[in-house]
């Protein structure tokens, strides 16, 4: 059964980080490209970042660039989010993603930037 969980969310003041995991089950995890997308209150939901599968080329929202990084572990099937300088337009829920033959979404956690 494929699973993708997300974890690490929560609250958290301007200018703070948060990590966001995603934990991969139930499919040869390193061969999809993993993403993060993000979907505000009343918004379409949005690509943040993007990463192959062999870990070498990432891709970026304009609005996050320079404060966000992604990242992936093959030998733990798990993808990150690094999110610096946090904003509050950055509060959302995040889902995690993973596309290559088929396409799968996590549930989702929820970030929330507020002093």
């Amino acid at each position: 059964q494929v699973q993708l969980v997300e974890s690490g969310g929560g609250l958290v003041q301007p200018g703070g980080s948060l990590r966001l995991s995603c934990a991969a089950s139930g499919f040869t995890f390193s061969r999809y490209v993993m993403s993060w997308y993000r979907q505000a209150p009343g918004k379409e939901r949005e690509l943040v970042a993007a990463i192959i599968s062999a870990g070498g080329s990432t891709n970026y929202a304009d609005s996050v660039k320079g404060r966000f990084t992604i990242s992936r572990d093959n030998a733990k099937n798990t993808v990150y989010l690094q999110m610096n300088s946090l904003k509050p337009e950055d509060t959302a829920v995040y889902y995690c993603n993973g596309r290559w033959i088929r396409e799968y979404w996590g549930q989702g956690t929820q970030v929330t930037v507020s002093s």
